[in-house]
């Protein structure tokens, strides 16, 4: 009996949800179609951009000449910081704050300039235990490729922002 009122609840619950303007995020529809994404020798953030990018567009290989681009991504810095918030009476440090802060800007091959240089930051705090440093840097680890994600995503939606204002003639 219990099982066919939960069953009863279900329908309402799914038009209740579709109707509020719940949406399941997709793919971002971006202005061009093929993307360079400098610099070629990259760390962590840039093979995650890579493969977050090819999921919608073309990014060309490092060896591909810029010509072949409709847009060019530049990564201009990437910059992680490690900052004591936190001290005890003794002078130990007990938190941290981790910081990830990414500089980029969006151009032409020919270097017209799209999106100018904008920074994408994230910050997480971070207990601190002596005792326990290997799983602390293990969990700092963790939170800067939560960051990385973060800011990837939030890099991928301006690129589509981008898009919608000033979509780019082929």
């Amino acid at each position: 009996m219990q099982r066919r009122a939960l069953l009863a609840l279900i329908p309402p619950a799914g038009l209740a949800v579709a109707g509020c303007g719940f949406k399941l995020r997709g793919s971002q529809n971006y202005g061009f179609e093929r993307i360079a994404v400098l610099p070629n020798p990259g760390g962590p953030l840039l093979t995650e951009l890579r493969r977050s990018l090819a999921n919608a567009v073309t990014v060309l290989p490092a060896e591909a000449p810029l010509s072949q681009a409709q847009v060019v991504l530049d990564l201009l810095q990437e910059q992680r910081e490690k900052i004591v918030v936190g001290v005890n009476a003794s002078g130990q440090v007990r938190e941290f704050q981790l910081r990830l802060r990414v500089r980029f800007k969006l151009r032409t091959p020919q270097g017209q300039e799209l999106i100018g240089p904008s920074d994408i930051s994230q910050q997480r705090d971070i207990s601190f235990n002596e005792s326990a440093v290997l799983a602390k840097e293990a969990e700092e680890g963790l939170m800067y490729r939560d960051m990385q994600s973060d800011i990837v995503q939030q890099l991928l939606r301006r690129l589509a922002a981008w898009q919608a204002v000033a979509p780019l003639a082929n």
